[in-house]
């Protein structure tokens, strides 16, 4: 199994990084809390790997820090939440709001993320709150440095969220205004937008 990759950034967005690891090209699934300290293209980077081997597919899943990998992991652990599900978990909210949320208990901060209803917030809340504990209070050092944010289109920011499960109508208001508060990278953009729609 795959753990870590380090390599070039060849293409990034921000559902997936294309990593270039002496000329061997890897496709990543990463979160939004990953894509925002990936540096521009060309660059180098360093991921925490998960690999997910299906019967149709083998898929890797990319994350900045150790801390995300483990949360990712018991994540997919928890009955009926996938792959997608828990990548939608980390880009809705921080590993360490994420961690002190199930440790709290507090389930309608759970339930803002797309997909996560109040019964699968419970649930996270039941079969997680041992294991995040030690996770909220551990300091795991990010693998990638902070990259300079270019200017990409609104329209890519609002197909990241409608990705990550919200209604299209709700990621453009969000995004537009994100846009008028004068937010102007993609990551900022969505970073605000995530803030707008999490209330």
């Amino acid at each position: 199994m795959i753990g870590r990759l380090s390599g070039r950034i060849g293409r990034k967005a921000p559902q997936a990084v294309l990593l270039d690891v002496r000329g061997v090209g890897y496709q990543v699934a990463i979160p939004l809390s990953t894509f925002y300290t990936l540096a521009g293209e060309g660059e180098e980077a360093v991921l925490e790997i998960s690999t997910q081997v299906r019967e149709d597919a083998i898929t890797l899943f990319g994350f900045a820090t150790a801390r995300e990998k483990v949360l990712f992991e018991q994540l997919i652990s928890v009955s009926k939440v996938g792959p997608k599900l828990a990548m939608a978990v980390l880009s809705g909210i921080a590993a360490e709001e994420l961690c002190a949320a199930i440790s709290s208990g507090n389930v309608a901060r759970l339930a803002t993320v797309p997909g996560i209803g109040t019964k699968t917030a419970e649930r996270l809340v039941l079969e997680l709150r041992g294991k995040v504990e030690s996770l909220a209070a551990a300091e795991v050092p990010a693998a990638t440095g902070v990259g300079g944010a270019g200017t990409l289109a609104a329209d890519d920011a609002v197909a990241a969220l409608v990705n990550l499960g919200y209604r299209p109508k709700d990621a453009e208001r969000a995004v537009g205004r994100a846009a008028r508060e004068g937010e102007g990278s993609l990551e900022a953009i969505i970073r605000r937008a995530l803030t707008i729609l999490s209330g």
